[in-house]
């Protein structure tokens, strides 16, 4: 049998790291997952993926990844159940997640977290958080970068590659099919 995920998405809110009675660290994240394809409104839905990692790399991602951070997981599902205080059954199914990988920069992740200010405490200190080695480092502009929040500027290229007709030298030989 084989299961077997494998997730590419942004957490919803930061990790939370919590410890069992035996000591055992062990976070719960949500990742949100962008679908393939646009609804009608021309938009694409995402999907909440829960998941809980374990042991050493729980403790690494409650200290490196913070809310809106891309990253990708690999795991597989795992459904388990418990009875709440009503006596009721309760299903939950979730991703067990072996490891983790940031897909994007600090420096990236900082500049994203900056421009959609989503920093409510800035200027407070962060306990816990990795500290840089870099002494010099600012959150000033440098003389290339503005102060504003622009979005860059995608054009497509309507242009057809093929267009100046001319003939393309290729065997059957060559071809893969």
């Amino acid at each position: 049998m084989i299961n077997n995920v494998v997730l590419v998405g942004r957490l919803t809110k930061d990790p939370d790291l919590r410890y069992t009675a035996s000591g055992t660290a062990v976070a719960t994240f949500t990742l949100a997952v962008n679908r393939n394809f646009t609804n009608q409104n021309g938009n694409r839905d995402a999907d909440f993926i829960n998941c809980v990692i374990w042991r050493k790399p729980a403790e690494t991602m409650a200290n490196i990844a913070k809310k809106g951070t891309l990253m990708g997981a690999t795991g597989r599902i795992q459904t388990r159940n418990y009875e709440n205080q009503q006596g009721q059954r309760v299903y939950v199914t979730e991703v067990v997640c072996d490891n983790f990988q940031l897909l994007e920069s600090k420096a990236a992740s900082e500049q994203r977290q900056h421009s959609d200010n989503s920093y409510s405490d800035y200027g407070q200190s962060n306990f816990g958080a990795p500290q840089s080695n870099n002494t010099n480092q600012s959150f000033a502009p440098t003389s290339g970068q503005s102060t504003k929040n622009e979005t860059p500027s995608f054009e497509r290229n309507t242009s057809d590659p093929f267009g100046d007709s001319s003939q393309i030298d290729i065997s059957d030989d060559d071809l893969p099919f």
